[in-house]
């Protein structure tokens, strides 16, 4: 399969090494500096385009591959208030978008545990919830998307917490608190903790490198071949 990457940072350069050992050709690879190559020859001969960048140009690149009808795996966070134009864009103009707020594998399954033990901690109200999250300093949005899918799996399933809210400090019964803390180098550790005056139930999420984070990118723009609309994780693995 053909690939461009779009941003090549510390993920761009994981993705590559993913992709080529899956027998894949990158055709292009467009970072600040050259910009002007969305319309070489080598991005539009792309059959998909992995982008990880800015939350500030992450929409500004989905764009430019939906002018040149390259399907588009959408790795950056933090530009969710757009998310419903990109919905429409591909509902409306059949487009190939696919969407993850985390690529990971393991990820993927944890919020499905996430939302299994929520809904079983829904009938226990004497456990209330929190959660917390660490990323790496260079982390932009926080919380993080993977942060705000955990979140939203809580809040789908358990009556008590009607929104969540970034503290670290106590909040209302029916807040959901989420404690973002950035340091150091770490890839990325999530925690759900429900505790009672009895005990505590926790599931935590430990990311040991990028590796899981590239090769789930590279399995969701394998994905999109052939295929038209809004995708998700979920599209995969039918969790």
């Amino acid at each position: 399969m053909k690939i461009a990457l779009i941003g090549y940072g510390k993920m761009g350069r994981e993705i590559e090494k993913i992709a080529r050992e899956r027998g894949h050709e990158i055709v292009s690879i467009i970072d600040i500096d050259n910009l002007q190559d969305f319309d070489s020859s080598g991005f539009l001969s792309a059959e998909a385009a992995i982008e990880f960048t800015r939350p500030e140009t992450a929409v500004a690149n989905f764009l430019k591959c939906f002018e040149r009808n390259i399907p588009v795996v959408a790795g950056t966070t933090g530009w969710l208030k757009r998310m419903d134009e990109i919905r429409s864009t591909c509902e409306k103009d059949g487009k190939t978008f696919f969407y993850a707020s985390n690529y990971s594998i393991g990820v993927n399954i944890f919020f499905a545990v996430n939302k299994y033990l929520a809904r079983i901690m829904n009938q226990f109200p004497s456990y209330d919830v929190r959660m917390e999250e660490i990323h790496h300093i260079h982390k932009l949005d926080s919380p993080s998307g993977t942060g705000i899918t955990l979140a939203e799996g809580i809040l789908a399933n358990i009556d008590r917490k009607n929104r969540w809210e970034e503290s670290n400090k106590p909040v209302l019964s029916d807040v959901l608190a989420i404690h973002s803390i950035r340091e150091g180098e770490v890839p990325g550790i999530h925690s759900v903790i429900y505790e009672s005056d009895a005990d505590i139930i926790s599931i935590k999420h430990d990311a040991k490198n990028r590796k899981g984070f590239a090769l789930g990118a590279v399995i969701a723009a394998e994905f999109t071949k052939g295929k038209k609309g809004f995708l998700t994780m979920n599209d995969i693995f039918n969790f």
